[in-house]
């Protein structure tokens, strides 16, 4: 497969609520393998699509970064249905290098979506996958980690992103 350009912050296409899936077809599925492929190369945990500059509701996760091919999650049109519990963790984000932070997330969710050939199924995760899931299902909302942070937290990522916006404006 291919490995996929990212998307770096502040391209707009991070920002855009993402239209469902209708066509369930090969160019989905190789769309799928191309992101896993980039995923594992970055290396991440996930990966949405608006991260490569495709405005679908499709992500994937990948908690084990590749090293376990049973731990692949690749979730179209997902929807968070419960959200239980909360857990502060640093995040980071393959589309805003170098920022991290601390972000509240749901110790356990509940999610609907649809498998690559349309196929309905539902998912129930906690921890780490709980708080990936969550991460990718913002990016399909238009939605970064650093909308979450508050006060001083909130601030410091404005600066990071103000930065890293002007070094993608001088690397154009």
């Amino acid at each position: 497969m291919a490995i996929l350009p990212i998307r770096i912050y502040p391209d707009p296409v991070l920002r855009v609520k993402c239209r469902r899936v209708e066509t369930f077809d090969d160019a989905l599925r190789k769309l799928a393998a191309n992101m896993v492929d980039t995923m594992h190369a970055a290396p991440g945990v996930g990966l949405a699509a608006p991260q490569v500059g495709i405005d679908l509701r499709l992500t994937v996760v990948d908690i084990s970064v590749g090293e376990d091919p049973a731990a692949l999650r690749v979730l179209v049109n997902p929807e968070i249905v419960r959200r239980e519990g909360a857990e502060t963790d640093t995040e980071g984000c393959l589309s805003l290098p170098g920022i991290t932070d601390k972000v509240d997330r749901p110790l356990s969710i509940a999610l609907r979506a649809q498998d690559l050939t349309g196929e309905p199924f539902e998912l129930e995760a906690e921890g780490y996958l709980a708080r990936a899931i969550c991460h990718e299902v913002d990016h399909l909302d238009g939605i970064l980690f650093t909308d979450h942070l508050r006060g001083l937290r909130k601030e410091r990522a404005r600066r990071q992103l103000k930065r890293l916006a002007a070094e993608q404006e001088v690397a154009v």
